[in-house]
């Protein structure tokens, strides 16, 4: 769904998609990291494995340092959006992770003394978000110059389905992967999700209110709060 030419309209909301972004990438890698730090480095330490503390807390930084792309378009489908808002963010985003993901979760990671290497950062950008990207805007190109946007409308609506059942078996398998820790560890899962709960509300918030502030409507500001949380 993404389409990069929608870059084109970002002036039409520049309130909201400047929102968005200061709370994607000036806030919530930032906030999550101090969360991180005051929680899991600090008031849960003496509750949590101590050999798994560094782990945690740049398992939460990497998290929240990537905004979410795939679920984005259902989340502002749901809040009743604005169409061209969601898709011109969604491209913007996507363009900026290229980019700003590797230095920020390594000036993060850096800061918090946990050394992960350069060319993993590098390889992780490339293979999901490049590759993806690329591959993505061939075939969309492709099916546009066969059949025009009625085709590639056409293939959207069936896939539509089979996008969310693909989100909900890569739920199920990563739980199945996972559910022995899950099950040994509950008290583990639950203090991770105390912070990551907090940015989630925070940040969400934070996004929806500046908006509002700013002057946009609440077809800009329900998604930008959920793009600005993910």
């Amino acid at each position: 769904k993404i389409d990069f030419a929608a870059l084109g309209q970002v002036g039409r909301h520049w309130r909201g998609i400047g929102v968005t972004l200061f709370v994607n990438w000036a806030v919530k890698p930032f906030s999550m990291a101090l969360l991180g730090w005051l929680f899991i480095g600090w008031l849960f330490r003496p509750l949590l494995p101590a050999g798994q503390i560094d782990s945690y807390i740049a398992g939460l930084i990497i998290l929240a340092a990537a905004p979410c792309t795939a679920m984005v378009f259902v989340w502002s489908n749901l809040t009743k959006d604005e169409p061209h808002f969601t898709l011109s963010q969604v491209a913007l985003n996507d363009a900026i992770m290229v980019v700003a993901f590797a230095p920020i979760v390594a000036l993060l990671l850096g800061l918090s003394a946990i050394t992960v290497p350069w060319n993993t950062l590098v390889l992780s950008v490339v293979l999901y978000i490049v590759v993806p990207a690329i591959i993505a805007q061939v075939a969309r190109s492709r099916l546009l110059a066969r059949g025009g946007q009625a085709a590639l409308d056409r293939l959207l609506g069936r896939l539509a389905p089979v996008s969310l059942l693909a989100l909900l078996v890569t739920l199920i398998l990563l739980f199945g992967f996972q559910g022995e820790q899950i099950i040994a560890q509950p008290m583990v899962i639950a203090l991770l999700a105390v912070p990551i709960l907090i940015q989630v509300y925070f940040n969400s918030g934070l996004a929806y209110l500046l908006n509002r502030i700013s002057g946009e409507q609440h077809c800009v500001a329900g998604p930008s709060a959920l793009i600005g949380a993910s």
